[in-house]
């Protein structure tokens, strides 16, 4: 994941800027607690790239409210860095970070050891009704946060195929078919360490559905099937590498023909010319999708009139209005976490790249495959540690 991140911000370069602050009401959920009567300065800490989705939306939030906020400060940082630097802040009674953007990688690190302030439900008076706004992929990856952090941004996410139709006449479309292919066509196809991938991640989390494995949950007891075609997939496979960023680049150079993508990483790497514009997708008989999610964390040890800010932020942040922003230029399609978020919405950069490279095939297919979250953190340790010593054995580089 952190290695994503880097990836996309290399891919990214920079967020191209989105005009306008949209009218927003104040304090419409910022009851319970004291808003402060003279401005704040705010820090948030970016460890999942998604400042890239967000970015704007909270700087329309400061000029929205100059009464409530004075600056913010936007940092970037390794996921896995992120919760020891915060128990130091806190064990010094020092926080200087006010808000983290994080994926459920150190969301999960941090509930593990206790560095969120809880919101909900003790906090929810302060918030929307989650339930009732967000898609129903989002709800489902809020319940993963255990009530320590707010779904800010979602995806959909894989896996699928991306493949380049010069190369790959016959497409496979059962995973039977892409074992064969990988047979008669060696080297041809690979994909990224999934403890380093997004894209690497979600297709193994995502095999087991598509081969009708016993338990999708349970990489130790329920994947046999799953295991068993990993290892036959990777004779055929020359190596892996360490994040998405270099799987792109070949098949953009043409030194692969196929690999496992997600939306965003299927479009944006198209709208940033690192593939070619006329790289297919497909997805295999059995396909699920495995969700996706960016989150809003608070550090225990934030003042109380800052956390009344931080909340009317997030309040501000799930409009639908502000959600618009987070279809950026594809890296996380779509990207809102909030229901009737429309593309007509979105800036015209956003409309216009996502019009030229998105796909009319991805509407169908999330509205019909069925969704499935993630792997539970401890679950995708041993998923991850199981594939490092048995799949990708000298071969990982």
């Amino acid at each position: 994941m952190v290695q994503d991140s880097i990836n996309r911000r290399i891919f990214l370069g920079g967020v191209a800027g989105l005009a306008g602050a949209a009218a927003y009401a104040p304090g419409a959920f910022a009851q319970q607690l004291k808003l402060p009567t003279s401005p704040v300065a705010l820090s948030v800490v970016d460890v999942a790239g998604n400042l890239a989705l967000t970015q704007k939306a909270i700087e329309n939030y400061r000029k929205a409210k100059p009464n409530l906020v004075s600056r913010i400060t936007f940092t970037k940082a390794p996921a896995p860095e992120l919760p020891g630097k915060l128990k130091a802040q806190q064990e010094a009674n020092r926080v200087d970070i006010d808000m983290v953007l994080t994926g459920t990688d150190a969301l999960s690190a941090g509930v593990d050891q206790k560095l969120w302030t809880p919101l909900l439900p003790q906090l929810a008076g302060s918030l929307p009704k989650l339930d009732e706004i967000y898609l129903e992929g989002a709800a489902k990856m809020q319940g993963l946060a255990s009530g320590q952090g707010v779904v800010v941004t979602y995806y959909p996410s894989g896996p699928l195929l991306e493949y380049m139709p010069d190369k790959v006449k016959k497409v496979p479309t059962t995973a039977e078919e892409l074992l064969a292919y990988t047979r008669e066509n060696k080297n041809r196809f690979f994909y990224a360490r999934p403890a380093n991938s997004g894209p690497g991640r979600t297709w193994i989390m995502g095999l087991p559905y598509i081969l009708g494995d016993s338990n999708p949950k349970d990489p130790v007891k329920g994947w046999d099937k799953t295991w068993a075609y990993l290892k036959a997939l990777g004779e055929n496979i020359e190596y892996y590498p360490a994040g998405t960023g270099a799987v792109m680049k070949e098949l953009g150079e043409g030194s692969r023909d196929m690999t496992v993508t997600t939306t965003g990483w299927d479009i944006n790497p198209r709208v940033l010319g690192v593939v070619p514009k006329e790289a297919k997708i497909g997805a295999l008989k059995g396909f699920h999708w495995v969700t996706d999610a960016h989150y809003m964390c608070i550090p225990k040890g934030v003042s109380d009139e800052k956390l009344a800010v931080l909340l009317d932020l997030m309040s501000f942040l799930l409009t639908k209005e502000q959600q618009a922003y987070t279809y950026d230029e594809g890296y996380f399609y779509p990207g809102p976490a909030v229901k009737g978020v429309t593309l007509d919405m979105a800036p015209a950069e956003s409309q216009a790249a996502i019009k030229e490279f998105g796909r009319p095939e991805y509407e169908k297919l999330i509205a019909e495959a069925p969704l499935e979250t993630p792997l539970d953190p401890d679950q995708m340790v041993i998923a991850f540690r199981r594939w490092d010593e048995e799949v990708a054995g000298a071969k990982r580089k």
